[in-house]
């Protein structure tokens, strides 16, 4: 008779393409059989029968800022949060950390780190800054997802935006190992000339940090990144597209054969400019939120499944950085990685009635599939890794700082009611979250492309 480490009974999996019902066998960390009645010996059954199954999480856009920053986040508290909402593998941004990963070395020593405190899988992306050209092949080599380059002002100072000639060097190179360069796209030129001109006139409220980042300076750094991309032959992906008219450029580019993708995050469409003004610091971010319209215009090309992936961009700061009187001193960053899945269910599913298996693509397959992930990450089918995120989907639930695992305990979603309650998070079979505890010491493993 077969034997498995784990069944799970009757739960309603959710795929990139269908639901369906099927009970899921595990072993050795894998699905070994999805089936509807699995026969055999097992350790241990769980019923699931109402509870959604999705993926875990994939997200690659994260700021845990460590090593040298763990006083921000850290690994440990950022993949409590990250497990606590479903996530199972995290990209870790190369900028927060101090030193930034701009080498082998830097690399090596936030790989040391991870090892010891991530609870989940992780990954790491490698920075593009000029002076580091030389270095971009010994980190490739080291297993990055790819390279992240700024376009304007990243606000650390050992980590300096490109210039658009750095930028064209860096991706003809990074070209030629087949890597992938996201950028943080605003046109500095535009920003800092729009923001000065406020801070001359003592203007420097919310509402003139917001019009010193328009639309049109991340649709004229969009444009140039493109252009680029199209040139260097390199893949690019849009880091946190706030627009449609971004979304637009970028379908724009992929029908000319450009290989480009985008990203949009959770607060770009449950949150707008009048709640940043409303709550202040705990919502700013760059590109900031925009008007209610946009946000609309946001939302058409992601239930028409234009948006290639969602990333949390969760990048927290310790509670002192949020209270300047001036908007323009304080951190921009949003503490969210927690929520990204509950937040997609309550804003596309339950309000919009957008299908789970889209939420599904977004948050796991398509981005496995565009960061060329191992085959076994991402997706709920025999051989693949056992990393799933169980949802009560019909459980409303009010987000509670004393609820939350990061390490600074503030999110602009505090006292939102959200739907989809995070029931259990199951890391390569062992269950990591359980009823709101984290039940699992670290066992975090680093991801690399696939060769």
């Amino acid at each position: 008779m077969i034997s498995f480490d784990l069944i799970l009974r009757g739960g309603t999996i959710v795929t990139e393409e269908k639901l369906f019902r099927r009970d899921i066998a595990i072993a050795d960390e894998k699905i070994v059989a999805l089936e509807t009645k699995i026969s055999g010996t097992t350790q241990k059954e769980i019923d699931v029968t109402d509870l959604h199954i999705f993926p875990g999480v994939i997200d690659s856009h994260v700021h845990f800022n460590e090593p040298g920053r763990a006083d921000w986040e850290g690994f440990e508290t950022g993949s409590r949060a990250l497990a606590a909402g479903g996530g199972t593998l995290f990209f870790d941004m190369p900028l927060n950390a101090h030193p930034p990963t701009i080498d082998a070395r830097s690399f090596d020593e936030k790989l040391f780190v991870a090892q010891i405190h991530s609870l989940t899988d992780f990954a790491f992306w490698g920075g593009l800054v000029p002076g580091n050209l030389d270095q971009l092949e010994e980190i490739s080599e080291r297993g990055v997802i790819g390279f992240k380059a700024f376009m304007s002002d990243s606000g650390i100072e050992d980590f300096s935006r490109v210039e658009d000639s750095t930028l064209r060097e860096g991706m003809k190179r990074i070209a030629k190992f087949k890597k992938i360069v996201a950028v943080h796209a605003e046109s500095e030129a535009m920003t800092k000339k729009l923001a000065a001109e406020r801070i001359a006139k003592k203007q420097i409220s919310v509402r003139d940090y917001l019009a010193s980042r328009p639309i049109a300076a991340e649709l004229d750094a969009i444009r140039r990144a493109l252009e680029i991309s199209a040139e260097t032959g390199c893949a690019l992906h849009v880091v946190h597209v706030s627009s449609g008219a971004g979304i637009a450029l970028i379908l724009e580019a992929q029908t000319r054969g450009v290989n480009v993708s985008c990203e949009t995050c959770p607060h770009y469409l449950a949150l707008t400019e009048d709640d940043m003004e409303n709550l202040g610091a705990i919502a700013k971010c760059a590109p900031p939120l925009r008007s209610t319209n946009e946000q609309k215009n946001l939302w058409k090309p992601f239930a028409a499944g234009e948006i290639n992936t969602i990333g949390s961009d969760h990048s927290p700061s310790p509670p002192e950085m949020k209270t300047d009187s001036n908007f323009f001193k304080v951190w921009g960053g949003i503490s969210s990685v927690q929520h990204t899945l509950p937040i997609l269910i309550s804003e596309a599913h339950v309000k919009r009635e957008i299908a789970l298996p889209l939420i599904s693509k977004l948050i796991s397959s398509n981005v496995a599939s565009r960061f060329s992930l191992p085959k076994n990450k991402g997706r709920i089918a025999v051989g693949c890794d056992a990393d799933f995120a169980l949802v009560n989907l019909q459980e409303q639930f009010e987000v509670r700082t004393e609820d939350l695992f990061y390490r600074h305990k503030q999110t602009p979603y505090a006292g939102r009611k959200l739907r989809g309650r995070i029931v259990r998070t199951i890391l390569r079979g062992q269950t990591i979250f359980l009823d709101g505890k984290i039940v699992a010491k670290p066992s975090g493993r680093l991801v690399k492309p696939a060769s």
